[in-house]
């Protein structure tokens, strides 16, 4: 096999010419013909016996043709751009220039390529110093917190809902007379002042008795993710079945025992802070270094091609696909829900693409002009620490080699983030 590459007249887009010879694609037809003989049934010959020069006679001399070509291009095309340093980053448009049994195979892959990035300035920028402190309230909230997780639920046997209380409710929505789907619960506990129904629902709650029932009157928000009830008027039929309330527990030295391993409320108060600090330390860190790769990347001027845009949100599709999986649904529902079509939603992903891959492109050219590397030892480490956090052995992930590359590649790119935060001026 033989390619020639040329340049088109669009940026980072090359038109590779490969030339199979003859014989490469007679053979490709012949183990074609081995894969697919059991298939043919030709009469005078039993099912799958017939020989390829029958086949081809039967059905047309061109019949393996394609599967020839996909054969080809699976042993060689990925091969041949690697030899001829072609890194690839959309998927190829393929136009076959000649196929035909006892010829040369010349076809040519138009692909677009990784551009050049031409470094604006990365050392010395200037970042607005980023601080956190935890407050007072900030700890007061975390206790707040373990107070609700410990809190106990009691019946009120002779008091009407209020805020606060948890009414267990049998509902029924309608609009226009006529149920809708999804509209209906039994036994439903709600925490009134929660916000999770429609607004105003809840407040039309308080004030109810046990074994009252009600109509309440509401209309569902404009912006409301089913479009058949958007903007509609709606009565449910509500009995509040059960009221109950939450009784929290006393803050003091006990509830500190019982909740965690301190003897005293002060030193539970000191351990919520310590861990809030740390927190804030790694907010200011990550926002630090995220403001740091904008200002890089607001600085250096960059054609994006769109096949890495594109492969970019579909990485970002399939991990919403992933997402809604957990939840039961699919992307095709999930769509249909909030009203918008597959387009809509990849075209809402696009600048988010351009920013991911401007970044990504913009740290690979800091590690190559700061001649950023992360060593064996680097790697040897982060693979320990993964074998011991997923139970793995160590050896079985040192031998996957892609794993290898993708830590090395993910250690550079800390490394390379790191270098520009340590030579911004941050004020």
């Amino acid at each position: 096999m033989s390619i020639k590459v040329e340049k088109t007249d669009n940026k980072n887009e090359l038109k590779v010419e490969f030339t199979v010879e003859a014989e490469k694609f007679e053979n490709a037809i012949k183990k074609v013909y081995a894969q697919t003989a059991k298939y043919f049934n030709i009469p005078g010959f039993r099912k799958g016996k017939a020989p390829l020069k029958i086949v081809e006679n039967y059905y047309g001399a061109n019949i393996f043709y394609e599967d020839a070509f996909n054969e080809i291009l699976k042993e060689e095309y990925d091969k041949e751009l690697k030899e001829n340093e072609i890194t690839a980053v959309s998927y190829p448009e393929f136009d076959i220039k000649q196929m035909e049994k006892g010829k040369d195979l010349i076809f040519t892959a138009t692909v677009q390529t990784k551009p050049e990035v031409e470094l604006g300035k990365y050392k010395g920028i200037e970042l607005k110093k980023i601080e956190y402190t935890v407050k007072d309230e900030d700890i007061d909230h975390e206790l707040g917190h373990m107070q609700e997780h410990n809190a106990r639920i009691v019946t009120v046997e002779d008091k009407p809902v209020e805020k606060g209380n948890i009414a267990v409710i049998d509902f029924e929505g309608f609009v226009d007379d006529k149920p809708f789907e999804g509209g209906k619960a039994e036994g439903y506990e709600l925490e009134i002042g929660s916000n999770t129904f429609i607004p105003g629902f809840e407040d039309q709650i308080i004030g109810m008795k046990k074994d009252e029932e009600k109509d309440i009157k509401v209309k569902f928000p404009e912006e409301y993710f089913s479009k058949e009830l958007a903007g509609k008027d709606a009565v449910f039929k509500v009995k509040v079945n059960e009221i109950k309330n939450k009784e929290l527990p006393k803050l003091d030295d006990d509830f500190a025992k019982d909740v965690s391993e301190f003897d005293s409320l002060d030193e539970l108060k000191a351990s919520i802070k310590e861990k809030l600090e740390k927190e804030n330390a790694d907010r200011e860190k990550y926002e630090t270094q995220d403001a740091a790769v904008k200002a890089v990347c607001d600085n250096t001027e960059l054609d994006i091609p769109s096949g890495m845009i594109e492969t970019e949100i579909d990485n970002m599709e399939n991990d919403m696909k992933s997402r809604l999986q957990y939840q039961g649904l699919t992307l095709d529902s999930y769509l249909q829900m909030i009203g918008k079509t597959k387009q809509e939603f990849r075209k809402d992903y696009e600048e988010q693409a351009k920013e991911a891959v401007k970044s990504r492109l913009v740290i690979e050219a800091i590690v190559k002009a700061e001649k950023i590397e992360a060593d064996e030892k680097d790697v040897t480490e982060k693979l320990e620490e993964m074998a011991k956090n997923y139970g793995r052995d160590v050896k079985e992930l040192q031998e996957n080699e892609a794993l290898k590359n993708y830590i090395k590649g993910s250690l550079e790119t800390e490394k390379a983030i790191e270098f520009v935060v340590k030579n911004a001026k941050i004020k």
